[in-house]
């Protein structure tokens, strides 16, 4: 299932099926309603009395995995890093509380601008019925699969789902995908840093995989994916440049913004999250960041990039 190529929270998901035997989801839409839609439009693929019992998680943000609520029986496989994002993470009943208190602040505003159209009003909490590290290999039905961890990047738990016969890779947000047909948004990574994340990219490429399937936006072929790393590049250099600058990660991404050198991508406010979990490896720093704090930033960002439009 691959949604609009831009917008907060709209993310791309997979099934896995073959004519005999249980069927499999990579990843979850981030409300019920999606995750209905999605299983109807799985059902017609599915074996003859064939269920979704596997969900691959490819990390712990809630646009991939509340949604799994629907399969209540289903075994929902991640990293047990991914475990500890979620922790952190806020829940369906926290971000429905945030997004609709009726506040009139610029993060609130920002809020139920890119969020108000999801509802998680029975969403349930998802958890993790199985966990693993190293990488695991097993089958859906005939079909191989690989899931091979490669954080931390997008957070610290990322894993990329391989179908080595398809030539096939579920890369989960380590991608955030943009082509001339269908440009997406800029990037938002919650732990990093980028040389890790540029090194993920890498490992989907080793692969050997011809189509890669982001976390958002269109499908990718192999140039596809090497044109992102020359984005993510592009973000690491002027990252070490500003910080050695002294400009504080509001500073830089404000700077980045202005500079415009993607002007297609949208939701350029979403460069200092990169950003600020780039500083923290540049300063060497293992604090946990607070994600409603940085989110409370970013916002504050896009009310000033606008008003200053």
């Amino acid at each position: 299932m691959t949604t609009p190529s831009a917008g907060w929270g709209l993310s791309n998901g997979g099934l896995i099926a073959c004519p005999s035997g249980p069927a499999a989801w990579v990843d979850a839409p981030y409300d019920r309603r999606l995750a209905e839609e999605f299983l109807a439009a799985s059902a017609p693929l599915l074996a003859p009395g064939g269920t979704v019992d596997s969900v691959f998680v490819t990390h712990g943000n809630g646009d991939h995995l509340w949604g799994a609520s629907v399969l209540p029986e289903a075994e929902i496989i991640a990293t047990e890093e991914t475990v500890h994002h979620i922790e952190f993470d806020p829940d369906p009943a926290t971000m429905r509380t945030l997004v609709h208190s009726g506040a009139t602040d610029p993060v609130t505003r920002y809020l139920l601008r890119h969020f108000g159209g999801f509802d998680w009003s029975d969403c349930v909490p998802v958890l993790p019925t199985r966990t693993f590290t190293g990488e695991l290999e097993l089958n859906v039905g005939r079909i191989p699969v690989r899931l091979r961890p490669v954080g931390p990047a997008h957070t610290g738990g990322d894993l990329i789902v391989h179908l080595p016969e398809q030539q096939v890779v579920f890369a989960g947000d380590v991608i955030f995908a943009s082509t001339d047909e269908q440009p997406g948004d800029h990037v938002v990574h919650w732990a990093g840093p980028l040389s890790g994340i540029i090194k993920a990219c890498q490992d989907i490429l080793d692969t050997g995989a011809r189509t890669i399937v982001p976390g958002h936006g269109p499908l990718l072929d192999r140039a596809g994916v090497l044109a992102h790393i020359s984005y993510l590049e592009y973000l690491a250099e002027r990252a070490q440049a500003l910080h050695s600058a002294g400009l504080t990660a509001y500073e830089a991404a404000r700077q980045l913004a202005t500079e415009r050198r993607y002007p297609e991508l949208g939701l350029v406010e979403r460069l200092l999250v990169t950003l600020s979990s780039e500083y923290r490896y540049l300063d060497g720093s293992t604090e946990t960041p607070n994600p409603l704090q940085i989110a409370g930033q970013m916002a504050q960002l896009a009310w000033e990039l606008e008003e200053s439009a």
